[in-house]
């Protein structure tokens, strides 16, 4: 089995230094990266299957968005929005890519890692070559939102390992069906034990403090600036949306497909928010976009 190797890099915020951790795959010469960017209470342990399939093609690079996993924490956690996530993702891109001569990146996104990839590919001169967008778009459903910042902010402590992770498993049914193996997995991934043996989620819980913050407002201007930005990107972009997704409707997906990178749409069924790209077909939709049959 491939092993990923786990890096680190010094990042900068208003309010300081912080330490952004990611997993690598493949061979450290490959000039050809493929940075995969999680959702927001996820971590970059979320692509090792999809890594896994791909490192023949590409050196996979999956970061713990700050806040989140082995990453640091930000000291001012008002920081924990795309700008400052979209600024991290530049160090880390100049970190993988020095050595490669171009200095380009493809992009794959799940939810909040796709909001990352949309603000990154938008800018000038932007190192993103093909954008993978997974379930996300500029056009939020207001409900959903309430759900996650509601779930995020939750400062849960569990007993037992078993009880955390019925927990993430009950949160997490959109992801569609996964065999016991997978949803162990899934836990794990974004659970830890602390020192009086309760079990935790693998965040920082200021991770709420902007979505506790936003108003209508607020969040009609974020709209606005995020179809602007979509409109901006030239870059080849598929758009995968899960079937039953309350993130990302079909309507909103339609738009996309018409409208700035007139992304490539395809729909998962059976799957909510979010596909998770584990399984052989759903990895075989970004393979086939990405590197080709």
């Amino acid at each position: 089995m491939i092993e990923a190797r786990i890096k680190s890099v010094q990042c900068i915020s208003p309010a300081g230094l912080h330490q952004m951790s990611y997993k690598e795959w493949g061979d450290e010469a490959n000039p050809r990266v493929l940075v995969c960017a999680h959702g927001v209470t996820r971590v970059g342990d979320d692509f090792d299957n999809l890594a896994r399939a791909l490192a023949g093609r590409y050196r996979v690079v999956a970061p713990d968005v700050v806040g989140r996993g082995r990453s640091g924490r930000l000291r001012n956690p008002q920081f924990y929005r795309v700008p400052q996530y979209v600024s991290d993702m530049v160090t880390l891109i100049a970190r993988v890519t020095a050595n490669s001569g171009s200095g380009g990146v493809d992009w794959f996104g799940t939810s909040m890692g796709g909001l990352i990839g949309i603000a990154l590919a938008s800018l000038p001169d932007t190192p993103v070559r093909k954008l993978v967008l997974n379930d996300i778009g500029p056009t939020l459903d207001p409900a959903a939102l309430l759900r996650i910042g509601d779930y995020i902010g939750q400062d849960l402590r569990f007993p037992t390992f078993d009880a955390a992770a019925r927990f993430v498993r009950e949160v997490s049914q959109s992801f569609g069906e996964h065999s016991e193996d997978e949803w162990h997995k899934l836990a794990s991934d974004v659970l830890r034990q602390e020192s009086d043996g309760q079990w935790v989620r693998h965040y920082d819980m200021g991770l709420a403090l902007p979505f506790r913050s936003a108003t209508p407002e607020s969040a009609q201007a974020d709209e606005a600036m995020l179809w602007a930005a979509y409109d901006a990107i030239r870059c080849p972009t598929l758009l995968v949306r899960g079937e039953h997704s309350d993130l990302l409707s079909r309507e909103t997906a339609a738009i996309m497909a018409g409208r700035g990178p007139r992304a490539s749409l395809v729909e998962i069924a059976n799957v909510g928010h979010a596909p998770t790209f584990i399984h052989d077909d759903q990895i075989a939709i970004a393979r086939q976009f990405l590197i080709g049959t």
